[in-house]
């Protein structure tokens, strides 16, 4: 009996990819879900929950069992890398021969988006270890954009023109479902999850005003203005550092790029900006 564990189960990847295998996954296979809290673990018939973090030391216990892994990253902070590590090794100790992780498109030392090279290292710790490993290297979540707007529908930042290749969660989560079926096909290979089209965020906000019935806008900002309007966050440097560089790599062209992997895997075009954010 094969065990496969999804982290970040209460999460929209991990939740939906949970969801998806609960009725369709290998026979002789059942799922083990890791959450930070139980009691918000979505309600499957005959999955197993466990409560672990990705910093926990009781990981290599948690993980004892479980052959296939898939590894949401974790929230944002100044010590990912740090955690990831430490949970890929209590993995690979407790017996995961496979890890499928969501990456991020690009993913590399020198990344322009700052949190890419969370990424790229964790990807190479993953390497290190010699298990078998999937990498699922996603463009931005179409679905987050609306949440770059203010209260008055204000998308700021220093993106000028340069466009993005925005995929939908959905079809992040439908990849990494099938890929979780059929591992045999999926072994040490890495794939670049977008959308059918790339945008510049003047067109994002149009769609997002036609899409929700509320004006969307883009101003782009310099660098100065960028920290500025920031600032009344009050969040750590590296964290404001991290946003803004949201907007310049895609100004610099770095997520344009189209990719066919979500079509040539799903057997069905990808779902388009304007489907991902209309409620």
């Amino acid at each position: 009996m094969t065990v496969m564990g999804i982290t970040g189960a209460t999460g929209h990847i991990g939740g939906q990819v949970a969801r998806l295998l609960s009725t369709d996954r290998p026979e002789a296979s059942r799922l083990r879900l890791f959450v930070r809290e139980a009691s918000r673990a979505p309600d499957l018939p005959g999955v197993e929950v466990t409560t672990l973090s990705y910093g926990d030391p009781a990981g290599v216990e948690a993980l004892a069992g479980v052959e296939v892994l898939l590894m949401v990253s974790a929230a944002e902070s100044d010590d990912r890398v740090r955690e990831h590590r430490a949970f890929v090794e209590h993995a690979v100790e407790a017996g995961v021969r496979h890890i499928v992780y969501t990456s991020f498109v690009g993913a590399a030392a020198d990344s322009g988006f700052l949190l890419g090279r969370d990424h790229a290292a964790t990807e190479q710790v993953i390497r290190d270890t010699g298990v078998t490993a999937t990498f699922l290297r996603d463009n931005f979540y179409a679905e987050v954009f609306p949440l770059f707007a203010d209260g008055e529908g204000v998308i700021r930042g220093p993106a000028g023109s340069g466009r993005v290749a925005a995929v939908s969660r959905r079809d992040v989560a439908e990849v990494a479902a099938m890929v979780l079926r059929n591992l045999a096909n999926h072994g040490d290979t890495t794939y670049n999850l977008t959308g059918p089209q790339a945008y510049t965020l003047d067109e994002i906000a149009a769609i997002l005003t036609e899409a929700g019935g509320r004006e969307h806008r883009f101003v782009d900002e310099s660098l100065v203005e960028a920290r500025v309007s920031r600032a009344r966050f009050g969040a750590p440097e590296w964290m404001v550092e991290a946003w803004i560089s949201t907007y310049t790599a895609i100004r610099d062209g770095e997520l344009e790029e189209v990719s066919d992997d979500v079509p040539r895997l799903l057997g069905r075009p990808a779902t388009s900006f304007r489907d991902a954010v209309t409620p």
